[in-house]
């Protein structure tokens, strides 16, 4: 059982699960697939075409359906505001248990890992890919293809151009690698140990790719850091 605002607006090829909250005024436009218990608020706009200017927009409203599709797991909060873009040369995605505060902005593209935070007025460019258990802090602006990491954190109105390493704090315009997020870390599970590791590679190293050499030191160890690290290379083709 779905409960949905009589004002909201429904359209297109949806396929949807239970348990969704869909507020006042929300306009949601498939191709979606909308998974269970996620609760979503007034005036969010999900599924508006891709903003690419060579793409085909609708010439009629009663057939809206533009783009390549989303796909929305289970259990997220979307709070009123958020804009989420169909996907353009792939599928838009977000995953499972995230938080995604007003006024967000996810285009195109974008894959939002599980338990990712966003705070109010983040924006993301086309194929940005945030991984999992990632924050994103008040006003972020992230550059399209970039990459964070795992457990990652970017602090308030930071401009993110380059790729952000796993369980590190950046901060600044333009982003850099301050700290290791060790409050994030902590929450995650991960040990004192892997911490430690992370810490010493950011106050040892010159420049990331020490660091990113430094963090490939514990990728044969058992844990969570050597999870997030092997994500990292997977998608920097390491």
């Amino acid at each position: 059982m779905n409960s949905i605002h009589p004002t909201a607006i429904i359209q297109g090829d949806i396929t949807i699960g239970t348990g969704n909250v869909i507020g006042p005024f929300a306009v949601v436009t498939g191709p979606l697939v909308l998974g269970n218990d996620n609760w979503i608020g007034a005036g969010t706009f999900i599924g508006s075409p891709p903003e690419v200017r060579s793409w085909q927009h609708p010439t009629e409203t009663q057939d809206a359906s533009s783009g390549n599709g989303i796909i929305i797991g289970s259990g997220n909060v979307i709070r009123e505001g958020v804009q989420i873009h169909q996907g353009w040369r792939g599928t838009t995605r977000v995953g499972n248990d995230c938080f995604i505060m007003n006024q967000s902005y996810i285009a195109h593209d974008c894959n939002v890992g599980d338990s990712v935070t966003m705070a109010s007025s983040v924006l993301l460019a086309g194929h940005v890919v945030l991984g999992e258990a990632s924050n994103l802090g008040l006003g972020v602006k992230v550059h399209q293809h970039r990459y964070i990491g795992q457990t990652a954190m970017v602090g308030m109105g930071a401009v993110v151009t380059n790729d952000v390493l796993p369980c590190v704090i950046a901060y600044g315009v333009p982003a850099k690698m301050r700290d290791v997020n060790s409050v994030g870390m902590e929450r995650r599970g991960y040990s004192g140990v892997e911490i430690a590791h992370v810490r010493h590679a950011i106050a040892e190293a010159a420049d990331q790719e020490e660091i990113i050499r430094a963090f490939s030191t514990h990728m044969l160890k058992p844990g969570l850091l050597s999870s997030a690290i092997s994500h990292w290379e997977e998608r920097n083709g390491s």
